[in-house]
């Protein structure tokens, strides 16, 4: 298994920051006003993830005190990971594709003002996501992988 690539985070952000913006520019006048901490969910998810990451690090380098990590909890570990920054690509493109739509109309719709401070929280949670996904992932790496042997 590769590890992930920011070239393909960076794809799956930009097309969904296209869809986004198009189905915005579509629908944008009869959509409801979103929530100001719409985004926030991702947060959570990042932080908790931050959490096991720091957890699992300590258990794979053997740190004392640590027990050891069964390797099915490693893979597992691994593929959230993946899937986590996946979706934090994902969603950060979505809020991306708002934001790009919101700042120039902003004056023209009322609700495109409380879209924009919840498209902000929405972009910081999913690249909070983002980074902690990839941490995680970098924490499943063994000892040996993480000294430049690979």
């Amino acid at each position: 298994m590769r590890f992930t690539r920011p070239r393909d985070l960076a794809a799956v952000a930009i097309i969904a920051a296209l869809l986004a913006h198009l189905l915005l520019r579509l629908a944008y006048d009869s959509l409801p006003p979103l929530p100001v901490l719409a985004g926030s969910t991702l947060f959570v998810i990042a932080v908790a993830e931050l959490v096991f990451a720091f957890s699992l690090r300590a258990r794979i380098q053997r740190r004392p005190g640590a027990r050891p990590v069964q390797p099915l909890t490693a893979a597992r570990a691994v593929a959230l990971a993946k899937a986590s920054s996946v979706l934090g690509a994902l969603m950060f493109g979505a809020w991306t594709g708002l934001l790009i739509f919101v700042l120039p109309v902003r004056d023209s719709f009322a609700a495109a003002s409380n879209d924009l401070v919840a498209g902000i929280v929405g972009v910081v949670a999913a690249l909070a996501l983002t980074a902690a996904a990839l941490w995680l992932e970098h924490c499943c790496r063994t000892p040996t992988e993480s000294s430049g042997n690979e």
